[in-house]
């Protein structure tokens, strides 16, 4: 450091604003980290039933087809068959499931296949698994980084 700048502050570098010193983060990095804290409110309640059902962890048993249900969007349509699940010991008994995965020509009505309640309320799945646990990977990561953006912003600038 030479003579003639000690004391000085160092001068600002074009196109970035002064940082502010104070190191805490804006009103707009605050509203960004509430929207990290409200996906990780809605993720996290779903991480352990998406693991089980990737790696098809539950109790094994029978679905039996009984209805499709199909919704049309333009240029696609997404089909789902609900029926009954059984388990293999007979102890569990739930009507009104949807097979995750399943689609209108992959079952017909009356047929049974194997599948694994993993604990969802309204969803078994088949001995596969699934791969909606990439969603909520997906979701958890965002969320996180939107909470913690602000905060390692605002220690940059400080």
């Amino acid at each position: 450091m030479s003579t003639a700048t000690r004391g000085r502050p160092p001068a600002p570098v074009p196109g970035r604003p002064p940082a502010s010193g104070s190191g805490r983060p804006s009103v707009f990095g605050v509203l960004t980290a509430l929207v990290g804290v409200f996906l990780l409110y809605l993720t996290v309640p779903g991480v352990g039933p998406a693991v089980r059902a990737a790696r098809a962890d539950g109790v094994p048993g029978h679905f039996t087809a009984r209805e499709v249900t199909c919704v049309r969007h333009p240029g696609h349509e997404s089909c789902t068959w609900t029926g009954e699940f059984r388990s293999g010991d007979g102890t569990i008994h739930r009507r009104g499931v949807a097979l995750y995965g399943s689609d209108r020509e992959s079952l017909r009505p009356g047929q049974v296949t194997a599948a694994v309640d993993v604990g969802r309320p309204y969803r078994v799945y088949g001995p596969g698994g699934s791969r909606e646990w990439v969603f909520t990977a997906l979701l958890l990561a965002a969320g996180l980084g939107l909470l913690a953006h602000p905060f390692v912003r605002a220690r940059r600038g400080a």
